[in-house]
């Protein structure tokens, strides 16, 4: 005799799946035992959080979905910010939960939920199974639709009764024999009719200042080779959004992230590859952009098209961005824009010269600049071998334009949600995705205490990592040196304890754990850092800097008209 768990297990096997994520108890420890005993690696979380950011991060990586194995009621509840993070990124993952038995439900049943109904507003298909006949259909449906389409989140049920049940070998190879395993390479990729992607090309020529905006849909699509052929052949300036660096190299010349904001106001016609006109493109308005530019929106979403920004009805090409991409380099021949203006490089040549300053000036403690400059340093040699990781706000934004990527999917953040909480869950799934690459998590001090306990997973788990904790003693800016901690009453709302030890953590956890206070101890432990993940070591580095000053919290996507009330 087999099992319901059993059942589960193989399912998923047989569908290509060779790694789950999430943390086990009643009644699904059974799947999670089937699952290692049929050669899935199974990776035991701390918290269904982190666990489930793991596995969304996992579905971009690898272009399949990510499956998530929690138990059902908190569990559930605990794993519904990566099911969000999954929607709101457009990525597939495959979430299943344990649930009451049959009998049990509505008699108070333990962790009793109604988690069909619960996850049907953040999934696209939510499912329980009642009987056998139904586990492995069912979890090729949910399986399959978290893939086609628009990727997302599917939901699969599993109730105590299905799990535990046991259930003959023949029936279990019968019913095995119903599905097959599902590959990026299985779904359905189109094209525009051809005269609207040639009246596009035309309308591209006409461009008096082009700019091709870059999103992580293009990197997601692996659409790389044939973005860069359209940018470097027709000369093109390019912008990536903060997950699109990579796609093409940040060390072209045509890079004009440097001037983003004189490149997005001076543009007539933008090409968005895989990017949304949301907060992170200011939506496409005014005064960010001129009132007159044109849209020409590329994606594989029908709703999308259009979606805040009326030009991009009129010129958006639904489709598949590989594809597309190469369509408009053949149409467009021969045609070669100038390049990026004179007084375009001129803005960028200030800027990276007012970057270099602010990396160079360094007061009575660090900034971040001055360690970022330090850290760049260091992994510029292994560039296109290290995938960068990085959460918290000014952790994060800084981040962004000091650290230049040449690769796609070498750079993980916050997203399109804007999550915290993030990183270590990213940083673990990057490790599994590619162990031969040096992962380094750069971790805001408050976003890192989302999910720190999960440096024992990846000591645990052997997924070696770097995590360098920004330590300013507080949520954007820490506390001011007149303000004392002893009158608790009076600490700001962002205030975090001043100069926590999370190198202290770190190691009593299982990794090694440094702290560094000057540009000679970041270096230091930096390079001993590399030194141990090449021989399968985590590594914690508490970098102190300085606290900031106290001033308005914002950023530049803030910066738009007032609302009228």
């Amino acid at each position: 005799m087999s099992s319901g768990a059993q059942l589960i297990a193989l399912s998923l096997k047989k569908l290509g799946v060779t790694t789950v994520f999430g943390i086990v108890g009643i009644p699904i420890v059974e799947v999670g035992d089937a699952l290692i005993k049929e050669g899935v690696r199974f990776i035991a979380f701390r918290n269904e959080q982190a666990a489930s950011y793991a596995a969304s991060a996992y579905g971009y990586l690898t272009g399949k979905p990510g499956v998530l194995l929690v138990v059902g009621g908190p569990g559930i509840i605990h794993a519904l910010p990566g099911v969000l993070n999954a929607r709101s990124n457009k990525w597939p993952l495959l979430v299943l939960a344990g649930s009451s038995s049959f009998s049990d439900v509505s008699k108070g049943g333990f962790q009793e939920l109604d988690q069909v109904s619960a996850m049907e507003p953040w999934t696209k298909l939510s499912l329980k199974p009642t009987s056998f006949d139904q586990v492995p259909l069912f979890l090729y449906k949910a399986y399959k639709a978290s893939l086609f389409g628009t990727p997302g989140a599917t939901y699969i049920d599993l109730p105590a009764d299905i799990v535990e049940n046991a259930i003959e070998v023949d029936r279990v190879q019968n019913l095995l024999g119903y599905i097959s395993e599902i590959t990026p390479q299985h779904v359905p990729r189109s094209l525009p009719p051809p005269e609207r992607l040639q009246g596009i090309a035309e309308l591209i020529k006409s461009a008096k200042s082009p700019l091709v905006v870059i999103g992580k849909g293009a990197a997601y699509s692996e659409a790389h080779q044939e973005i860069r052929e359209l940018v470097e052949s027709h000369n093109l300036p390019f912008l990536p959004t903060p997950m699109g660096k990579g796609v093409v190299s940040d060390h072209s010349d045509l890079n004009v992230s440097s001037a983003r904001s004189q490149a997005l106001k001076s543009a007539d016609i933008v090409l968005l590859l895989g990017a949304r006109l949301n907060w992170i493109l200011h939506f496409g308005e005014s005064p960010r952009y001129s009132e007159s530019v044109k849209f020409i929106q590329v994606d594989s979403t029908a709703e999308e098209i259009g979606h805040n920004s009326i030009s991009s009805l009129d010129y958006g090409l639904l489709g598949d961005i590989k594809l597309i991409t190469k369509q408009l380099h053949n149409l467009l021949g021969f045609y070669k824009y100038p390049g990026v203006t004179q007084s375009m490089k001129t803005t960028i040549a200030k800027n990276n010269s007012s970057l270099k300053t602010k990396e160079t000036t360094v007061g009575a403690q660090l900034n971040y600049n001055n360690v970022y400059k330090v850290l760049r340093e260091l992994i510029s040699p292994r560039e296109s071998d290290t995938i960068l990781v990085s959460e918290g706000a000014n952790t994060m934004d800084i981040a962004r334009i000091s650290f230049p990527q040449s690769t796609p999917k070498n750079r993980l953040d916050a997203g399109t949600n804007a999550t915290m909480g993030v990183g270590m869950g990213y940083a673990l799934a990057a490790k599994v995705v590619s162990p031969g690459k040096t992962v380094v998590a750069i971790e805001g001090d408050s976003a890192f205490g989302f999910s720190a306990m999960e440096v024992e997973t990846a000591v645990r788990a052997h997924l070696p990592l770097i995590v360098v904790v920004m330590n300013n003693s507080g949520i954007y800016h820490g506390v001011p040196e007149t303000v004392s901690y002893a009158e608790f009453e009076k600490l700001p709302s962002t205030a975090l304890s001043k100069e926590t030890r999370y190198d202290l953590l770190g190691q009593s956890l299982g990794a090694e754990g440094y702290t560094a206070s000057t540009i000679d101890d970041v270096k230091s432990a930096f390079s001993k850092a590399l030194k141990n993940s090449e021989q399968g070591k985590t590594t914690v580095i508490n970098v102190i800097i300085s606290p900031g000053t106290k001033k308005k919290i914002g950023f530049g996507w803030q910066n738009k008209k007032a609302t009228k009330l």
